[in-house]
């Protein structure tokens, strides 16, 4: 073997550069805590060593999430047992039932019959579809995880255009073998053709070109008009399926913002403000949240939508719109998915079943503690306390799904078969081998390592010392800092996971916000949004990756499509915040609440 040369070296580097990160990374970091040894010194290291690490993904996100275990306790920063059991709270039972309703819900298919449902009434018009994957996409990650709402619904929008593409195809084929011969009518036919290819919101370039540069009209040939027909076809159903793949992948980020359990930095913010604000009174709850967030998602979808309408349909509202039209075309896609509905089935008992479970939960997960009005649990159990929580709700409502049976049970000689033999018990609507395989422990022990980084920043101090250093940021309007604090997470949160930005930005905005006298709810709020305004990158949201992979997507197709909508997002967060969230939570007063912070 010859001597490596400098390629060979750079590229040795790159595929061991994992190793390099965690052994160099904490020697490189030494000299924070040995220079300044107090314990606020010792804490910010272990806050830029897993920052680093959890940017670089040198360790899955999880191992790294359990440092604070070991380190924490050999700084003499927080004892061993507190540390762990930061890893097991409120947040984190929450976090588990909603996921035991999703694992439930994709078991039994019950969101793709809601899925197919609204699509066969929404329709098949480019606009209208798009319209109705979108809706349907937010609407199913408020409740299951956006990646599995992105996996489950690309393959039906695909399957869709793919027989929109196809019915267009023949169509065209009949027209061209009824208008080619001896038609007197083909002349105007060739001139419209020309007309709308040119105008086409983005014809192939080499197919406009030549036809405003190419024959007269008079040489040509019935070939020639089919042939540019053909590329105008193909530019256009690349330019919806871009579009159609977006609007999936952006919906199901945008929708996982409206309730407290649709996505990980929504209960970060519930457990770092448990965490760091202990008599809150439960200002995050799932009520609270979904009033909040839920209108915000709305308008957040809307703007979303108009700008994917401009970038990959254009604006001709009778076309793509086409309210009262409806061809052979429209009706034979349609049928796909009729025929993707037919093969569900009829409504099962085990369907029907889980649904009514889900309803029941979010029933009760909105009158537990409403708000306006004293609310189920405040009534029954909580006259002295904090004593049931959303999480408690969210527990037992999904313990049902391992009680009542998938079947529903013939009492008419039940207990034997024909042949006399005793009858197996019916088997419930999930049982754990189910659970164990779907349920993502990673972000159940990442959750933790976030609580246990805020508990350690508040018992060293940490908090208090950033709070101070931030104080000059009282001279700046409140609703400038909210705008830059959001750009600022925002795209952090493009080269980093969403679950990481928020556990390290959380507890820095809490001390800013108590240091200057603002309501904390004015900074994490929006901030706790705008990291799931991943919109840019393919590798920023599995969602987006997804996409990536199915559309025909090109980075730049992202880029464009997704700095706009990052934009819309902080602006209508920011709105938000400002008006309804404003009075929602009584941004004006600074809450008694938040200087009460837990003490060592």
């Amino acid at each position: 073997m010859g001597p490596l040369n400098v390629g060979d070296w750079l590229k040795w580097l790159w595929y061991h550069r994992n190793y390099i990160i965690i052994v160099v990374t904490p020697l490189a970091l030494l000299p924070l805590p040995l220079i300044s040894p107090t314990s606020e010194a010792r804490c910010g290291y272990v806050i830029i060593l897993m920052a680093l690490y959890w940017c670089t993904e040198c360790m899955p996100l999880a191992v790294t999430a359990l440092m604070p275990v070991v380190l924490f306790p050999m700084m003499g920063i927080m004892k061993a047992g507190p540390v762990s059991m930061e890893y097991l709270k409120d947040s984190n039972m929450l976090f588990i039932g909603g996921l035991l309703v999703a694992i439930a819900v994709e078991h039994w298919n019950l969101h793709k019959r809601i899925a197919l449902g609204v699509l066969l009434l929404v329709g098949v018009r480019p606009s209208l579809l798009m319209m109705g994957f979108m809706i349907v996409s937010s609407f199913l990650s408020m409740w299951i995880s956006n990646t599995a709402t992105t996996a489950m619904m690309l393959p039906i929008a695909h399957a869709v255009l793919q027989q929109l593409k196809a019915t267009e195809v023949q169509a065209e084929e009949r027209d061209y073998q009824a208008s080619a011969h001896n038609n007197p009518a083909f002349e105007l036919e060739i001139r419209q053709t020309k007309h709308d290819i040119i105008n086409e919101k983005q014809p192939p370039v080499d197919t406009k070109t030549q036809l405003e540069n190419g024959p007269h009209e008079h040489e040509w040939g019935p070939e020639a008009i089919q042939e540019f027909k053909r590329k105008a076809m193909e530019a256009k159903y690349d330019l919806l399926t871009k579009g159609m793949s977006l609007s999936v992948c952006y919906s199901a980020s945008i929708g996982g913002t409206a309730t407290l359990t649709g996505t990980t930095p929504n209960l970060i913010l519930k457990g770092q403000m448990d965490e760091l604000f202990p008599e809150n009174g439960d200002v995050i709850n799932f009520a609270s949240w979904f009033g909040f967030a839920f209108p915000n998602m709305v308008l957040m979808l809307v703007f979303s939508w108009l700008w994917l309408q401009f970038m990959y349909l254009g604006f001709n509202l009778k076309q793509s719109f086409g309210c009262g039209m409806k061809s052979d075309r429209d009706k034979e896609a349609y049928a796909v998915m009729k025929t993707e509905y037919r093969k569900l089935g009829s409504m099962r008992f085990a369907e029907g079943a889980v649904l009514t479970i889900f309803i029941l939960l979010v029933i009760l997960w909105f009158t537990r503690e409403p708000g306006f009005i004293d609310g189920w649990a405040t009534v029954l159990f909580n006259k002295e306390g904090e004593f049931v929580s959303d999480g408690t709700v969210a527990i037992l409502m999904s313990m049902l799904f391992f009680v009542v049976p998938s079947q529903l049970p013939r009492f008419g000689g039940y207990g034997q078969t024909e042949e006399g033999k005793v009858k197996n018990a019916l088997p419930t609507l999930l049982n754990w081998r189910v659970v164990n395989e779907r349920m993502p422990w990673n972000i159940i022990i990442l959750l933790g390592g976030g609580f246990a980084l805020a508990a350690g920043s508040e018992r060293s101090g940490l908090s208090k010392w950033l709070g101070e250093s931030l104080a000059p940021l009282q001279q700046i309007p409140a609703f400038a800092i909210s705008l830059l604090l959001c750009l600022l997470v925002a795209t952090f949160t493009e080269c980093s996971s969403n679950t990481a930005t928020t556990t390290l930005f959380l507890p820095i905005l809490a001390s800013m916000a108590t240091a200057i006298n603002l309501h904390p709810l004015y900074v994490m709020l929006p901030c706790t949004v705008a990291a799931s305004l991943a919109f840019m990158l393919p590798v920023a949201t599995p969602p987006n990756a997804i996409a990536f992979s199915f559309g025909n997507l090109k980075v730049i197709d992202m880029v464009k499509s997704g700095f706009m909508l990052n934009i819309i997002g902080i602006l209508t967060v920011n709105l938000g915040i400002n008006t309804w969230g404003y009075a929602m939570f009584d941004m004006a007063n600074f809450p008694v609440w938040a200087n009460s912070t837990s003490q060592p």
